[in-house]
């Protein structure tokens, strides 16, 4: 078994690396910095505030499962990395690219894509059409914190089983309650 574990973790970190080392150019940092913020707690929280306040009055419930969904899903998050300490990459891993402020607290799962996906879900649920666009979006905060060095493959992934999860059940919910 722990050949397995190790092996995984040995392809984990090449995939990392590919999107950290390789794929890592100094005209993206920047993009990546800004994007990243996306799926951060200020973002995250005002959008679904202004989708539960501002959305028109038969789509409310919408904005309430964006809510429900955002704060059901870090529920898990915060149990995770409590229970599970995982090294960030760029504390584990010699020659990793990090931004100017790297987190200190553990990797798993990545609360940004968690957040993101929490929120944007629902949204594809919603108006499959302009989901294209929010799934993409939410692939790029995603693919963000394994470029920055904060997060590996499986944390990401993680991420958003978690986010597409809580949505699903904040859904069931709020049509339970309302």
């Amino acid at each position: 078994m722990a050949k397995v574990i190790n092996w995984l973790y040995e392809k984990e970190c090449t995939f990392f690396r590919l999107i950290n080392g390789r794929m890592h150019r100094s005209s993206m940092d920047r993009f990546f910095h800004v994007w990243t913020h996306l799926g951060g707690a200020t973002a995250t929280i005002s959008t679904a505030v202004l989708l539960l306040l501002l959305l028109p009055a038969h789509l409310k419930s919408w904005g309430a499962v964006c809510m429900v969904s955002l704060i059901i899903s870090h529920i898990p998050v915060m149990i995770s990395k409590k229970i599970y300490p995982r090294k960030r990459p760029y504390l584990s891993l010699p020659d990793t690219n990090i931004g100017d402020n790297p987190l200190k607290d553990h990797s798993f799962p990545s609360g940004h894509t968690t957040a993101i996906f929490s929120i944007v879900t629902p949204l594809i649920l919603l108006n499959p059409f302009l989901g294209v666009f929010l799934l993409f979006a939410a692939l790029l905060v995603a693919i963000s914190r394994m470029y920055l060095g904060l997060h590996y493959p499986t944390d990401v992934l993680a991420g958003i089983v978690l986010g597409i999860s809580s949505s699903f059940v904040s859904l069931f919910l709020v049509k339970l309650f309302s």
